[in-house]
């Protein structure tokens, strides 16, 4: 009994030593992916006025997906390198060659992406055992990056449906939806503060935001019972051992 009990004690003692491991490598990258994506969303309506915006828009889409990648590794480093390649080169071949591949196969390659970074962001969430820096950083990351998807989203329903979306400040001389347009939309239908000045006119594009709305609002209230769950069972378990003495 007492050496099947000091091999449970050894199993679970390598265990946590392999989560903590983890775990730092994990806060690191998150932390560094969550700056990439703070500073990307927040220069983007900038980029439009320099000379060179698109160029260093482009860069900046590029280092945001690599630090996604360096998020999400460990036993996931095929898959996302993988899907993260697709991703990768759509930015530069709207630049270069937009005749290449049709313009809604890059954001479909986008959705796709950050639909797994999403994903894997939650599920570490989902396995955490308590609060700390990268469950935090990983559930600001994880609401970000939902904002990025239904921007693709948008972007390709843009595309393969012209005249999904109306408004008065659509980029373009045909007044199609633009990325920034997209982004916009995207992240004020996210945080269901509406939106005035684009209007879907499509079945499609208005179901987008009505899920996107859902989503926004089903994560937040989840994401905080789970937080709040976590760190009540450190107190619950002290609680317990009390007792016991």
């Amino acid at each position: 009994m007492d050496e099947t009990q000091l091999k449970k004690t050894q199993t679970t003692t390598a265990r946590v030593k392999r989560l903590q491991v983890t775990a730092g490598l994990f806060r690191f990258s998150v932390a560094q992916f969550l700056v990439a994506l703070v500073i990307l969303l927040a220069v983007y309506p900038f980029l439009l006025e320099l000379e060179h915006g698109d160029i260093i828009e482009t860069v900046l889409i590029t280092v945001v997906l690599i630090s996604a990648v360096l998020a999400v590794g460990g036993r996931t480093w095929g898959l996302a390198i993988l899907l993260v390649l697709p991703a990768l080169a759509g930015p530069w071949i709207d630049r270069y060659r937009p005749d290449l591949v049709p313009q809604w196969v890059m954001p479909c390659a986008r959705m796709v992406f950050v639909g797994f970074v999403v994903m894997q962001l939650l599920r570490f969430i989902a396995r955490a055992e308590r609060v700390n820096f990268e469950v935090l950083s990983a559930g600001i990351s994880a609401y970000l990056l939902m904002g990025l998807f239904w921007t693709s989203a948008y972007l390709m329903d843009a595309q393969l449906s012209p005249g999904s979306f109306s408004g008065l400040h659509l980029a373009g001389a045909n007044r199609e939806l633009g990325r920034f347009d997209a982004l916009y939309l995207s992240y004020v239908s996210l945080t269901c503060l509406g939106c005035n000045d684009i209007t879907p006119l499509s079945k499609v594009a208005r179901m987008l935001m009505v899920l996107e709305s859902l989503a926004g609002v089903l994560y937040l209230a989840v994401l905080i019972a789970r937080l709040v769950a976590m760190y009540s069972r450190p107190k619950e378990n002290n609680s317990n051992d009390k007792l016991k003495a």
